[in-house]
């Protein structure tokens, strides 16, 4: 640590080794660990956007303005490029590499129920999506799978869907992976057991 980071000024006296178990938290008892009881509840709406251009001032400052607008929510810029740009987008599924400077995501979560509450909440990722349009990526404006965004499209509520349906949502995942990923799942899973709202469809 010293010699890569100097500057913290790091010193034996300051470290602790310890498992993995002692480092959840001080002074708990470790039967913690096995509540499998989930108190954690409310509810979230998350949309994403890749950008491979450079962002005027103007527009983020616009983009300041409609942040703190309403029930403001997060954004959360995660550099790309260094090794994730060595990748060709075909060499993985995941095709979001070379050109690429940043992901971006919006998150907005709350507590309180009812119809109200989620509109206003939701209000404020839209808005802020909308605005981000003409700073980001285009045909398609790509997305990062994990954020899972319904509002791109979603399979039918019994799973069922077919290639043309799933590529609104495909091919902001996948780019064109997509096509390759649907004939490997027609291969694998053909009759599509494996399958969720956002599922990729076997292809034949």
């Amino acid at each position: 640590m010293n010699v890569s980071f100097p500057e913290l000024g790091l010193a034996a006296k300051d470290c602790h080794e310890l498992s993995w178990v002692q480092t959840f938290a001080e002074g708990e008892s470790i039967k913690v660990l096995m509540n499998r009881s989930h108190e954690i509840k409310g509810y979230f709406k998350g949309k994403s956007d890749y950008v491979n251009q450079p962002i005027p001032e103007s527009g983020l400052e616009g983009m300041w303005k409609v942040f703190l607008e309403g029930e403001a929510g997060v954004m959360i810029w995660d550099p790309y490029g260094g090794k994730m740009s060595e990748i060709a987008e075909d060499e993985t599924p995941f095709p979001h590499r070379a050109g690429i400077l940043y992901n971006i995501q919006y998150f907005n979560k709350w507590e309180e129920a009812g119809v109200e509450a989620q509109r206003k909440h939701m209000e404020w990722t839209n808005n802020i999506y909308n605005y981000m349009t003409p700073f980001v990526s285009k045909s398609p404006r790509r997305a990062f799978l994990n954020y899972k965004d319904i509002d791109l499209g979603r399979n039918d509520e019994n799973g069922n869907t077919n290639f043309s349906q799933a590529g609104f949502w495909g091919q902001s995942y996948f780019k064109n992976n997509f096509k390759r990923l649907a004939l490997v799942k027609g291969r694998v899973d053909p009759s599509n057991f494996f399958r969720d709202e956002q599922s990729i469809p076997p292809l034949r």
